[in-house]
């Protein structure tokens, strides 16, 4: 594989910008492209919305929001490109068809990630001619400061292409997780999709509210998440014979029916109660508003951690060109 140092984005939402975002930080020049309407816009937009944020944490040298070229063409977006991030809707027949014409037009040493939330690589990869630099380069939102990427190759995938993918993604200050197996919606999205899918059912049983029930991941478990995550947590609520004696302990409730496995109907009542509570929540400010927001207290928890070198911390500790100077 060749050096990296000419990034396309093609597909420009909120995963794409965020991916423009955190490649312009870097240092490095990207061309974006989209062929929706006012999509240069709105890129734009929503890059000038996160800088503020991406400044606060470090930028390298070179980082500048002008180094970025929207280019309607796919063709063109891609031709020059060493590494191509495909960030188009969640659709398997639409990111197959443009996955293959990627592949077609990109350079034949080029790199191209997808960033399927939960699409097996091997169905992607399956109409392109090279197959074998074709892998997922899943982020998490907001991908310009989250450093969680799943890695995930295809049956037809070189080895040599997902060592590169993670080599670059850490180079950008990112914590490379490669999935061993693929399997539909990697890790990290199937662990959400349970919580998601209990919060359905609790709202939809008028059992809580959209607010009451992210104040019980807020106030308890989310802390602990930040920098332990489920299984060591466990683990130390087992007391000095760790995670043997939490399982033999409350392995027994694991019968009682606590949770439904699977997603309740989306009724229009259901919808309603969705679309009301977070509007509720939301208080009338505006989602660019609680995107800053949110991003500076991501930038603080992540600081806090960088100080005992655990979870997002020991990435961002790790990482020279945002490494606090308490890391």
């Amino acid at each position: 594989m060749t050096e990296i140092s000419r990034l396309a984005v093609v597909g420009t939402g909120v995963i794409g910008a965020g991916w423009a975002a955190r490649f312009l930080a870097r240092g490095y020049a990207v061309i974006a492209s989209d062929p929706a309407p006012g999509a240069e816009a709105r890129l734009r937009a929503s890059i000038a919305n996160a800088w503020p944020a991406l400044t606060r944490l470090g930028l390298e040298a070179g980082a500048d929001p002008a180094r970025l070229v929207f280019d309607s063409s796919l063709d063109a977006a891609v031709a020059d490109a060493d590494f191509v991030q495909e960030c188009a809707p969640e659709r398997e027949t639409l990111k197959r068809e443009l996955l293959a014409r990627i592949d077609a037009a990109a350079k034949p040493e080029a790199l191209i990630a997808s960033s399927t939330s939960g699409l097996l690589p091997s169905t992607l990869q399956a109409d392109c001619a090279r197959p074998e630099r074709v892998l997922v380069g899943h982020p998490f939102n907001p991908v310009y400061l989250l450093p969680l990427v799943e890695v995930v190759g295809g049956a037809d995938t070189a080895e040599s292409a997902l060592s590169a993918a993670e080599a670059f993604y850490r180079g950008i200050g990112m914590h490379a997780l490669r999935v061993r197996k693929e399997i539909e919606g990697h890790l990290s999205d199937r662990l959400q999709e349970a919580l998601w899918r209990e919060l359905l059912h609790l709202v939809a049983d008028g059992v809580a509210t959209t607010g009451e029930l992210d104040d019980a991941i807020v106030y308890g478990p989310g802390l602990r998440w930040a920098l332990m995550g489920t299984c060591l947590t466990f683990h130390l609520a087992g007391g000095e014979s760790g995670m043997r004696h939490m399982l033999d302990q409350f392995g027994p409730a694991l019968k009682l029916p606590w949770t439904k496995l699977e997603a309740p109907q989306l009724s229009d009542t259901l919808i309603e109660r969705m679309v009301e509570g977070t509007r509720a929540q939301a208080a009338g400010r505006p989602v660019a508003q609680l995107e800053r927001l949110r991003d500076d207290c991501l930038i603080d928890i992540m600081r806090a951690l960088a100080k005992y070198r655990i979870g997002a911390g020991a990435t961002l500790a790790a990482d020279p060109a945002r490494r606090p100077a308490s890391a």
